[in-house]
């Protein structure tokens, strides 16, 4: 969405041969179905001489001519009725488009930009009925900035950069007017690339005045994604030309690494305890490992006794002479003293 308000790239190939391929290229053009229409209507855009297969960015915006482009940057466009669109194998396209007040008043502009790639733009008047119309600011005349001193990132990463919260630092360059008129309120674009992918550019505004021969110190923000790491380049830029890059090495957030492993051995471990508790919950208890029983209850050897038979205990014998020494008596368990045969008893045979 930001990429869309980016100026158009000047072509500055020297020689006839870039000449002339510069003058064979067809310019990027817009049309639209109807040069005014209200809030809530509709317009058809069509465009021509596009690169083919190329991600385009429709916008409508305030305080914008096709002479000056969009003045305001991104604040002047309705973004959220935004529509994008890609080229076909020709370089054109037809997209229909919802007619939106943009937050800045009029003159307005159907702006259309590249969003990927080198950068082309077209602009095509539009007058939204029933919308402010204001003056558009003075022209800065030739005012021209330029950095006098090498940028540098400035501010360091906290403890919740550590765990993954978004890098984010301040770039600081010092800036020059080699114009000859003043420069108010520059809008700048900060762009971010990792490794081989193209830079991702934002706008920021710095509020001020830059008198003809006056330099200033300029601060911008940048802030990377959640969890970024690794070797980034951060550019400036300043209308169609990048003034100055600079390096940014980000290391890797150890606090999110440190965090999973903590997380892969407290949860089984957690697991663990709670499943042998239920099985201990679980588990008859018997013998020592019984625990304590309620008040009142009896034991479970008291319980087996109490069910078994009642043995007769057998008579304690008469009073004799004791055994010699040496010698055991045993008492058969199914005969009695009073029971056990004797000699003297008479026998039941028959008569001999």
């Amino acid at each position: 969405m930001l990429a869309a308000i980016l100026p158009a790239l000047l072509l500055t190939a020297t020689g006839a041969g870039a000449g002339e391929r510069s003058a064979a290229e067809p310019k990027p053009a817009v049309t639209l179905s109807q040069k005014e229409a209200g809030k809530g209507g509709e317009i058809t855009v069509k465009g021509k001489g596009w690169r083919p297969d190329t991600l385009l960015m429709m916008l409508i915006c305030g305080q914008s001519t096709p002479a000056r482009g969009v003045i305001g940057g991104t604040n002047s466009c309705a973004n959220a009725a935004g529509r994008a669109v890609t080229t076909d194998k020709k370089g054109a396209f037809t997209k229909k488009m919802p007619v939106t007040e943009p937050p800045a008043p009029c003159p307005c502009v159907v702006h259309v930009a590249t969003v990927t790639g080198d950068q082309a733009l077209a602009d095509a008047v539009f007058v939204v009925a029933g919308h402010p119309v204001a003056a558009l600011p003075k022209e800065n005349g030739d005012g021209k900035l330029a950095v006098l001193a090498a940028t540098r990132l400035e501010g360091d990463s906290g403890l919740l950069t550590w765990f993954g919260a978004p890098p984010s630092r301040r770039l600081v360059f010092t800036v020059g007017n080699l114009g000859s008129a003043p420069v108010e309120d520059p809008v700048f674009q900060v762009g971010t690339a990792h490794g081989v992918y193209a830079a991702q550019w934002e706008e920021r505004q710095w509020r001020g005045t830059v008198e003809p021969g006056r330099k200033a110190r300029i601060e911008l923000p940048v802030e990377l994604t959640a969890g970024a790491h690794g070797d980034y380049q951060i550019s400036l830029k300043y209308g169609t030309k990048v003034l100055a890059e600079q390096p940014w090495g980000v290391g890797r957030p150890w606090g999110v690494t440190l965090f999973w492993i903590l997380l892969c051995l407290v949860v089984p471990a957690a697991v663990f305890r709670i499943g042998m508790a239920i099985v201990d919950k679980v588990r008859p208890r018997t013998g020592h490992g019984a625990g304590r029983r309620r008040a009142g209850s009896p034991s479970p050897r008291a319980a087996v006794t109490a069910r078994l038979p009642k043995l007769r205990r057998a008579p304690a014998p008469a009073a004799g002479p004791a055994p010699p020494p040496g010698t055991t008596t045993a008492t058969l368990p199914w005969f009695t003293p009073d029971s056990a045969p004797s000699e003297h008893r008479p026998t039941t045979k028959g008569h001999s």
